[in-house]
């Protein structure tokens, strides 16, 4: 779930700033999904042919590195776009990594938060409030797998993607929560662009060439345009946060102002060996604050013990034992960490829909307690003050 007072959100990925929406005791399933891939190590990106996405194409799933992506499902009315390139393994333990790329378009730049690598524990160091805000996150489980990892994704459920051409024609969109938080239209969304299979509804669309990614949550087809309750526009080239002409720090389809789409987990790059970013998550009660990269909070705790939006967490050691794909989203969750992006249910990370995801093998991943993380010290701390 998502924030308290808002709805549920349409995005389009830029880069992220926020406001002082959503309230503290959202609470719910958190966690999305999105499509996008990483290549392989040494930049050798995957060959192969795209799948088709549900509108457009790509999809969840979107075509792999060096393939030509396959034409939208019936409907859509896209047609198929480049697959993305490869992406290298990473930068050593620590600082700036690589930028994971999809649909030739980099998602964000190679020392955008969301790309850096943490694990070097001198470079970055734990947060002298860790262990109170960890305390804090378990005190506020409701359900008992609360205190563990829950991967909120896979073969036939997360967040969907599209990907369309440049050329992808622009629709109106009409915003039925906060104009003043959006991104104006119009917007490159097809009509038959997949919808998120639950009550956030979002829809996240990356076009090519420009390489920005639109992203809507509680969305609804308005022929010939769209209705949502918020949207947002993520430029991929830059690391400015994102403002509104009516909000400095507003939200997105996350309650973070995040960019959705960034923080996905995606079978394309666990396919290829390596996740090169951090990946989203959510808990049940946060504070209202947040740290870059997030641009909002959605709470009305102020209490130094809750989990300000934007808080990078990471696992301290891939525990043994585990193999394929959750080893895989393991590792990622100790080099890049996780990045506080929403309220809803506790240590939920999130991915994009793909047959190619093994459930069984994800399930691993539910193995790992909370005591296995620790907060990553944190830079400024944003409260109301700063966003009037």
């Amino acid at each position: 779930m998502r924030k308290t007072h808002w709805a549920w959100i349409c995005i389009v990925l830029c880069v992220a700033c926020s406001s002082t929406k959503k309230s503290s005791n959202d609470q719910g399933t958190g966690g999305a999904s999105g499509g996008g891939q990483a290549g392989a190590s040494a930049g050798a990106g995957n060959a192969g042919t795209g799948q088709a996405g549900t509108a457009a194409v790509g999809g969840s799933g979107a075509g792999m590195s060096g393939g030509a992506g396959s034409s939208g499902a019936s409907g859509a009315g896209t047609s198929g776009g480049a697959g993305a390139s490869g992406t290298s393994g990473g930068a050593g333990n620590g600082g700036s990594g690589t930028s994971p790329v999809l649909g030739g378009c980099a998602i964000y730049p190679a020392d955008n938060a969301w790309n850096t690598r943490i694990d070097d524990t001198t470079a970055f160091p734990t947060d002298p409030s860790s262990a109170a805000i960890l305390q804090n996150i378990s005190d506020h489980a409701q359900k008992a797998y609360e205190h563990n990892l829950h991967p909120d994704f896979g073969s036939n459920f997360g967040i969907p993607f599209a990907i369309v051409p440049e050329t992808q024609a622009k629709v109106a969109i009409h915003f039925n929560e906060d104009p003043t938080e959006s991104d104006p239209g119009p917007y490159p969304i097809p009509p038959g662009a997949q919808i998120e299979a639950d009550t956030d509804g979002h829809v996240l669309v990356l076009q090519q060439g420009v390489c920005a990614v639109y992203e809507m949550g509680n969305s609804s087809f308005d022929n010939p345009g769209w209705s949502c309750g918020w949207g947002a526009k993520f430029d991929l080239s830059t690391n400015t946060p994102r403002t509104t002409p009516g909000a400095a720090c507003p939200t997105s389809a996350d309650a973070a102002g995040l960019s959705i789409f960034a923080g996905l987990a995606k079978y394309e790059e666990v396919a290829a060996g390596h996740i090169n970013h951090a990946i989203r998550f959510t808990v049940r009660a946060s504070r209202q604050a947040f740290v870059r990269p997030a641009t909002h909070y959605a709470s009305s705790n102020t209490d130094a013990a809750f989990p300000p939006m934007g808080m990078r967490v990471r696992l301290k050691a891939v525990p043994a034992g585990l193999t394929g794909q959750a080893k895989i989203v393991a590792t990622a969750l100790k080099e890049y960490g996780m990045i506080l992006a929403d309220n809803g249910s506790n240590w939920f990370i999130t991915g994009a829909p793909n047959a190619g995801w093994s459930d069984d093998d994800l399930n691993q991943l539910k193995d790992i307690p909370e005591t296995d993380f620790e907060v990553v010290k944190m830079d400024k701390i944003y409260t109301s003050t700063d966003c009037p």
